[in-house]
């Protein structure tokens, strides 16, 4: 089975074209990075319900229980004609595999744009999702969601891609509808799922092995269930310590005493934030090569996505700190 690029929707503002209401556009090496590897799908709302470049600005304002979308200068409301957009856009959408979101906007913030109580001088009252984000919130939550800002963070970003990666492949596996498809898919993916989440790794292995018992609808229909539950979050630094440690168990009776100190040397430097990921990972990987583990070899965990798109920096928080997933909605 060929791999299969990831689908994503972009506002268009960033890094494609001047559509924000002044004109310009959002800088986002990251995206522009991206790009050449994904499949991309744009969109801008409020081009996409008529308003011009430039535009007067618009407001996420409080009306009784309801937030309500309008622009201050000329006081008009837009929810209905922008809920009417969002709902066409989305029901003429491929099935794609996440979202990256001009943040802070009263139409495609996922999670930070401004409520304000009026239309006047006024100071926000709080934060919450534009009306564009917060339809694609409720309706595609499995997916993988940021915003270009929230991606600027090296944790957020590589939690991202390898959620962006791992639903990309089964998507290709639910195009194909084969049970070989799906077991190369469980394989391929195993580490990376058992860095996730344990639990559901091993449900999705016991679906998995119940083979041609069942429709293979049934079957990649449960597993996806368990595989989004598994993506939810992003592994903790002990997940990918327990991994690499078992994956030195393949090479342990080839390598010498020295090459395995140095090995769990640099795995207690990582979980003391002296280095990043990467630099354990990239010993497994020469012993991969050295010794011609095939099985390791054609794990994802070690290479979730291109090359091309490696940062060192991605992975470097990834062991401690601030949980950016902390709350039940967050993306």
């Amino acid at each position: 089975m060929e791999k299969v690029r990831p689908r994503v929707v972009i506002s268009r503002c960033i890094e494609l074209e001047s559509v924000r209401w002044n004109a310009q556009i959002i800088r986002s090496e990251f995206v522009e990075a991206l790009i050449p590897h994904i499949e991309a799908i744009t969109v801008c709302p409020e081009v996409g319900i008529g308003l011009g470049v430039p535009r007067e600005t618009l407001r996420l304002v409080r009306v009784g229980e309801e937030l309500r979308l309008m622009q201050p200068a000329t006081s008009i409301d837009l929810t209905e004609k922008m809920v009417g957009y969002v709902d066409s856009f989305l029901e003429g959408l491929p099935e794609v595999d996440g979202f990256i979101l001009k943040g802070r906007s009263p139409t495609s913030g996922l999670k930070d744009a401004k409520i304000y109580p009026s239309l006047g001088e006024v100071a926000s009252v709080g934060r919450g999702p534009g009306i564009f984000g917060g339809i694609v919130r409720e309706r595609f939550p499995h997916l993988a969601l940021e915003d270009e800002g929230r991606l600027r963070n090296a944790r957020i970003r590589e939690h991202f891609m390898r959620k962006l990666y791992a639903l990309a492949g089964f998507r290709g596996v639910k195009k194909s509808g084969g049970l070989k498809e799906l077991l190369r898919y469980h394989t391929a993916n195993k580490l990376l799922l058992k860095a996730y989440s344990e639990r559901e790794s091993r449900a999705m292995g016991s679906v998995v092995a119940v083979g041609s018992k069942r429709p293979i609808g049934a079957l990649i229909g449960e597993y996806e269930v368990h595989l989004h539950s598994a993506l939810r979050r992003p592994p903790r630094c002990t997940a990918y310590v327990n991994v690499l440690t078992n994956s030195m168990g393949f090479f342990s009776r080839r390598i010498t005493k020295g090459e395995r100190d140095f090995f769990l040397d640099a795995l207690r430097r990582y979980r003391e934030r002296k280095v990043p990921l990467i630099v354990p990972v990239d010993i497994m990987r020469s012993w991969i090569v050295r010794f011609g583990e095939d099985y390791l070899g054609q794990q994802t965990f070690f290479q979730p996505y291109p090359e091309e798109l490696v940062d060192v920096d991605s992975i470097v928080e990834a062991c401690g700190g601030r949980d950016y997933w902390e709350d039940v909605g967050a993306i």
